[in-house]
């Protein structure tokens, strides 16, 4: 028997790795010679690049950045075998990289972002993967385009400062010096919202509090955000003001659709799709997925439904082992999982049941295939 395990982590508990390697633990159990591949999964924040190197046969580079603040930074790229670039915006625009007292996204920047894709392009990578969760920014990612070339002018033709507070002067978007190895890139963004750049739904009102803004701040932000958008439509002949997920990451989103020609994709596709999943799968009897929590929210990009629906086409029975299930989960078997376990074997503290996680999914596993045995052998 083969066993393909393609599971998120149990966030607070357990890596993607960890919940794998526990599962063909208990797998092992009952079955010794079971075969089985893990593929650690992410949903394009923290954690990405080192899951998809994990399971890609990578490795991960470090690398000079700055900081949302203008500050330098160690920070990291990962590497494919094939030469495809996995970054994390997170990993030089992130929010942990601004102390509390220090956030505000008048001025932080997206620069270091910017610097990441410029140092994949110098390894030589023409397919560049980009998960853009957990930003400490609102600029629509002009620190980005700035960083790689582009020259962002207010009508006295001087360049615009960091942040997402000097995007109402813009007045000139000038390309001319943008890094011409673009051209020749495909870079794909993991995104996982579909928040539109600007109104009540989009980055300014919705996130830009968490990363400091006051209200007064969140419209400067979102006019600031809009104006930015008519430019880009008048002069580069895009229009990003509705596109679902231009939002995401303070208008990151918008600013590489614009500026480097990328495309939004759910993360969980991109990552199921630059590791070859579908190939992989074909040699499977059995698919495993998973995450902290299942319920109905799963169903809208989320890695066990992301699994479930390309196990299903292949025509592969697909099981979930779950930190807990939440309601409407039931709704997850209409759309190709077959079975849901959780971990949690009675009442217990969800503090006693994160410290116990391992041993509990290595249990859980073994009795998943207590029955499948017992099934195979009827």
């Amino acid at each position: 028997m083969h066993v393909l395990i393609a599971v998120d982590s149990f966030k607070g508990s357990l890596s993607s790795q960890m919940v794998g390697q526990a599962i063909t633990e208990g797998i092992k159990r009952i079955i010794p010679d079971v075969s089985t591949k893990i593929i650690p999964m992410a949903d394009g924040g923290e954690g990405t690049i080192e899951a998809i190197v994990s399971a890609g046969n990578g490795r991960i580079i470090k690398t000079a950045a700055t900081s949302p603040l203008g500050e330098p930074i160690e920070s990291v790229i990962g590497i494919l075998g094939d030469g495809t670039a996995v970054l994390e915006m997170a990993a030089a625009s992130g929010l942990p990289l601004v102390p509390v007292e220090k956030r505000n996204p008048l001025i932080t920047s997206t620069w270091g972002t910017g610097e990441l894709i410029k140092k994949a392009l110098d390894l030589g990578a023409t397919n560049i993967v980009i998960g853009i969760g957990g930003s400490a920014t609102n600029d629509g990612g002009a620190g980005m385009a700035q960083a790689l070339g582009i020259r962002l002018l207010d009508e006295e033709g001087k360049e615009l400062p960091p942040g997402g507070g000097a995007l109402g002067k813009l007045s000139k978007i000038d390309m001319s010096k943008v890094d011409t190895r673009l051209s020749s890139a495909k870079i794909t963004v993991m995104c996982d919202v579909d928040n539109p750049l600007c109104g009540p739904k989009g980055a300014s009102a919705v996130y830009g509090p968490q990363k400091g803004a006051t209200p007064e701040m969140v419209e400067v932000l979102d006019r600031n955000l809009a104006h930015l958008a008519s430019v880009i439509h008048k002069q580069l002949c895009h229009d990003v003001l509705n596109i679902p997920g231009a939002g995401a990451a303070g208008g990151l989103g918008a600013g590489l659709i614009a500026f480097t020609g990328a495309q939004l994709k759910t993360g969980v596709e991109t990552i199921l799709d630059t590791l070859g999943f579908d190939e992989m799968v074909e040699n499977a009897d059995i698919v495993i997925t998973g995450e902290g929590r299942i319920d109905g929210q799963s169903l809208f990009g989320k890695v066990p439904m992301g699994v479930a629906k390309r196990a299903k086409k292949k025509g592969k029975p697909t099981i979930a082992i779950v930190g807990s299930i939440g309601p409407g989960s039931e709704s997850l078997y209409e759309h190709g999982l077959d079975s849901i376990v959780t971990i949690v074997n009675g009442p217990i503290s969800l503090e006693a049941a994160m410290s116990q996680a391992y041993a509990l999914t290595v249990d859980s596993a073994e009795r998943a295939f207590r029955l499948i045995k017992l099934g195979s052998a009827s």
